[in-house]
């Protein structure tokens, strides 16, 4: 049968991304006849029957269609690097079996290639059933004894039933509801399905929008339809460069892949390539093809170079950190090999969840209030401005509510009180403030705070990074060391091995031709490698941390007030504790989220048991002024803490500034409610006379 010839559009949009590398023969000539310096590298002409090898496919850039009521349509182009995170608006357009679907969307173990589809009516499988409108999660493509089929996933009530349903199976399927936010790089390589356009609206603008220059306008909040616009990747058979074509180019090409030997021609390879070959691969010597753009100045050699080794790929652990600042937030990725020392920061909590969430088993959680909070639990404590807790655990507890009684859940603390201890309890759902109270003055290293400390936790340089020239965390005023992930990672060298550096797989585009088997010393991760911090954009940031806050659960709902409440009484907060000595001083730092992971791209490791070696005390803990050991008969609990026994009590507080400002709002609630009962009892004196 003879094949016919078609335009290099229409086989961009045809291909399968998986049956690359395609041979391609030329069927009409083609002249670029505008100026050289309009093709930026780009192939300005071709012959009639020239071979070309496409070895990639991807998206330059997005055609994007802005829709607005009683107007025309406007149409922009966006590059993949616009920041912005988008949402997805379902597509209405049914598909109508398994197949079309699996040759539409992709389908990959990842969390980002699972599609959610239902069915209007119900699905009869081997399994079991799935009901009409239940949806369900397609998780991986099978083939078994020459039959294909989809692993499909459905939870109910917290629990998974896993269904297999083939790809001839028929009806009408329709895409779910999408909650979570994207990337427009994200949404090209995972969400736009093949031969559809994908409708998004804006779900957060990045700070960095205001620097890039585009064609949206900025009061703009409609749907966009998203159409991609394709380059080709190719190599010719006597070149030894990469050749980019755009898709749109007006040609005609035939298909010979079938009757064309493609070992004739070469075969570069990008860092993803590389690191999806197995171990047996490495090493390898490899000429660099196309290097990086933009690279760092630790990997600079890879601009330079000619030649490279590359030695092993594996995944690789970085911590995720923010600058601790309210504007024009840095984000870094760093080894925990990361030879600078650390010193803790306080931390602050805008509610009593938060506190749950942070206490330890390491160390005692200790806290000052700085915003006051009134319960309409009886039974439950209100929190002034200035009160100080020690925190210990969450538990459930009988209150009355109103006129009832209900069983809610508080935290259980202990209230200091000069240097005796309350038990109280305060509601989960408190909407207050709190700053932590730091007792350590202690320089670590990053991987003694992974080991001996849940993250996030805050810190600052105390001494940089003596083994770089230059350290790009020394700046910082405070750091939030956010969460542990692993990332692909290459070993890269130059071939005398003066430089040996880990190298980002996702974060480095260049592209090798393969040359040799490395024969000299196999180098791996260890003391001959070396690893360098990473800063980060905004778009890779909010990649990194899709799922933290997405798969956390809420805070417990603040209560209502009781319906039945007289108006006569004035519920007063209690009593204050006398006022104590001025604590030392210290910086504060931002708010602390508590985070979790569902992303396989970066999992949150839990922290293994602390290992104490040193020599330890047990000392009660200390009263707001200058630390002392008290005893523990003042305490209606046993409240210990272990501390470093280094023969000095130099403990960090909250910052001057902030304690400060407690003061003031301590005496404004005094002022107020001096005010408040004078007031009230010259009404009365007036009543009687």
């Amino acid at each position: 049968m003879k094949r016919m010839a078609m335009t290099l559009d229409t086989f961009t949009r045809s291909v399968e991304a998986k049956s690359l590398p395609r041979v391609l023969q030329m069927q009409s000539g083609y002249y670029f006849q505008g100026s050289v310096y309009e093709l930026y590298g780009r192939e300005g002409s071709f012959s009639c029957g020239e071979l070309l090898k496409v070895i990639g496919i991807s998206v330059t850039r997005l055609m994007v269609e802005l829709q607005s009521e009683g107007s025309k349509s406007i149409t922009v182009n966006l590059s993949l690097d616009y920041p912005g995170l988008f949402r997805i608006v379902a597509d209405k357009r049914p598909y109508t079996s398994i197949q079309e679907i699996v040759d539409s969307v992709r389908i990959s173990p990842e969390c980002l290639g699972q599609p959610e589809f239902y069915c209007p009516k119900k699905l009869q499988l081997p399994e079991g059933t799935i009901q009409a409108e239940e949806s369900f999660r397609l998780t991986a493509l099978r083939t078994e004894h020459g039959d294909s089929h989809v692993d499909c996933e459905v939870t109910r009530k917290d629990s998974k039933h896993i269904f297999t349903v083939k790809l001839s199976h028929t009806g009408e399927f329709y895409e779910c509801a999408d909650d979570q936010f994207y990337t427009l790089g994200e949404l090209v390589e995972w969400k736009i399905p093949k031969g559809r356009k994908r409708t998004v609206t804006w779900a957060k603008s990045l700070p960095s929008k205001e620097k890039c220059v585009s064609e949206l306008p900025e009061d703009y909040s409609g749907e966009l339809v998203l159409t991609p616009v394709y380059e080709l990747q190719t190599v010719s058979k006597f070149g030894k460069n990469v050749v980019f074509i755009p898709s749109t180019l007006d040609v005609e090409v035939l298909d010979v892949t079938e009757e064309c030997d493609s070992a004739c021609f070469m075969q570069p390879l990008s860092f993803r390539d590389v690191f999806a070959k197995p171990s047996e691969f490495f090493p390898f010597k490899a000429e660099v093809i196309k290097p990086p753009s933009q690279v760092q100045e630790e990997l600079g050699f890879l601009k330079s170079s000619k030649q490279v080794i590359v030695h092993s790929a594996y995944q690789a652990k970085r911590i995720l950190a923010s600058e601790i600042r309210s504007e024009a937030q840095r984000r870094f990725l760093i080894p925990v090999s990361y030879n600078g020392r650390f010193k803790r920061r306080p931390r602050t909590f805008p509610t009593s969840y938060d506190l749950e969430v942070a206490k330890s088993n390491m160390e005692q959680l200790h806290v000052v209030a700085t915003r006051a909070f009134e319960t309409h639990y009886e039974g439950l404590s209100s929190v002034l401005v200035g009160d100080q807790y020690l925190v210990h655990k969450m538990e459930t507890s009988e209150v009355i509510y109103g006129d009832k009684r209900k069983t809610v859940e508080a935290l259980a603390c202990e209230k200091m009180v000069g240097k005796k201890y309350e038990a109280v309890l305060i509601p989960m759902c408190l909407d207050g403030g709190f700053v932590e109270v730091v007792h350590d003055k202690k320089q670590y290293m990053l991987s003694d705070i992974c080991h001996r400390f849940a993250l996030p936790f805050n810190v600052k340089v105390s001494m940089r990074d003596l083994s770089v020239k230059e350290d790009l965390l020394a700046g910082s005023t405070g750091l939030q060391l956010e969460e542990e992930i692993t990332d692909p990672y290459l070993i890269v060298s130059t071939p005398d091995l003066a430089q040996c550096w880990e190298v980002p797989v996702n974060r480095t585009n260049m592209a090798l031709q393969l040359l040799e088997r490395w024969n000299g010393p196999k180098l791996t991760q260890g003391e001959a490698v070396r690893s360098a911090v990473e800063e980060i954009g905004e778009n890779c940031y909010f990649t990194l941390r899709r799922y933290a806050n997405a798969s956390m659960l809420p805070p417990p709902r603040p209560p209502k007030r009781p319906q039945k409440h007289s108006e006569d009484t004035v519920k007063l907060p209690p009593p204050r504790p006398k006022k104590s000595e001025s604590p030392h001083t210290a910086n504060t730092a931002k708010p602390a989220v508590p985070t979790s992971r569902a992303s396989s791209c970066a999992e949150q490791n839990p922290t293994p048991p602390r290992n104490e070696t040193s020599n330890t005390s047990l000392v009660t803990v200390p009263d707001s002024g200058p630390q002392k050991a008290t005893g523990e008969e003042n305490s209606p609990q046993h409240k210990t803490i272990k501390q470093d026994d280094d023969g000095t009590n130099d403990y960090e507080y909250i910052d001057e500034d902030e304690l400060a400002s407690i003061r003031r709002k301590f005496n404004d609630q005094s002022i107020h409610g001096k005010r408040k009962t004078i007031s009230t009892f010259a009404m009365q004196t007036a009543k009687q006379v």
